[in-house]
């Protein structure tokens, strides 16, 4: 058992902030996270073309500019980059292949009680912390839709965050479910690679799919048309219930989501946080971010007084 003042978990933008600015208020924290890296979702699960949809000044996390010579959309590489350089400039030392199982609060105790499994070494671990940050996130993960026959699609279906770039589907069929920035940018790069792309919207382009028959996707207007890949981009879904125990009935809605709203959506109660679920992007989380270090640290010290 290891006693730390402040526990996080996840090691995406939202749990490296969180840590960040607690460092920077020496606030001693623990960041847990399930993959051997930081940053998993941009360095294992975004196609390759990906950019920040909003300009550098509005995705920066808290004490870290990016370089002046930084495209103002800044490019998926250089992004990982200037979260590596963040890890290491902001003192910060996630603890990776921890998946956490369980957290629960303790009454008697006033403490959270967090088990992990350290699933390099195949041992559990059990952390006590007095604060428990949830920064997992909204894109926990990927979340397909259940259609009907989607089973029996005879060629190559995936989710937007298996997706690398359209060199495979070169003159292939292929259906992009979604018309989101990752739908939309997708699609782009499958027509920019030669591949015969199809956007399913709801609107005059293909409406939504009703059932899949081996090859042939039926649409609700009634039209069938043959593809050989299926791409989804149709989001992500929290797991935060998967492991929270109790308080997620409180503060966490049935999708994991936080049941108040932005701007009130961070601060739960017996020193529950979450970081990263305002939906507004890389700006929320700094945010965030300096909202929960700045309640913590204010806590523990009227603490010590």
């Amino acid at each position: 058992m290891e006693e730390v003042p402040v526990v996080i978990v996840g090691a995406g933008p939202a749990g490296l902030a969180t840590s960040a600015c607690l460092n920077n208020l020496s606030v001693p924290n623990i960041i847990l996270e399930r993959e051997d890296c930081s940053a998993s979702l941009w360095k294992k699960r975004a196609y390759d073309r990906m950019k920040l949809h909003l300009a550098k000044q509005f995705c920066e996390l808290p004490h870290m500019p990016f370089p002046s010579r930084t495209p103002t959309f800044v490019p998926r590489i250089s992004f990982i980059n200037y979260v590596d350089n963040y890890v290491s400039q902001m003192g910060i030392n996630p603890r990776y292949h921890r998946s956490v199982e369980s957290a629960s609060y303790d009454e008697n105790a006033k403490a959270w009680i967090i088990v992990a499994k350290n699933t390099a070494l195949d041992a559990y671990e059990e952390y006590v912390a007095r604060y428990l940050v949830v920064a997992t996130g909204e894109n926990g993960e990927g979340l397909i839709p259940e259609v009907p026959g989607l089973g029996s699609f005879e060629g190559e279906y995936m989710h937007s965050s298996k997706y690398e770039n359209g060199g495979k589907f070169i003159g292939k069929n292929v259906l992009v479910v979604g018309c989101g920035n990752s739908g939309m940018e997708i699609a782009y790069d499958l027509s920019s690679c030669g591949a015969c792309t199809s956007i399913v919207v709801r609107g005059p382009v293909f409406p939504s799919i009703t059932s899949i028959n081996r090859n042939e996707v039926e649409f609700e207007n009634g039209k069938i048309e043959e593809f050989e890949a299926i791409i989804f981009a149709t989001g992500y879904k929290s797991t935060v219930r998967n492991w929270l125990k109790r308080a997620d009935k409180d503060f966490f809605d049935e999708y994991g989501m936080p049941k108040r709203n932005c701007p009130n959506h961070w601060k739960g109660e017996n020193g529950l946080y979450c970081a990263g679920f305002s939906r507004t992007g890389l700006h929320g989380i700094s945010i965030d971010a300096k909202n929960i270090a700045n309640d913590i640290n204010l806590a523990l010290t009227d603490h010590q007084v």
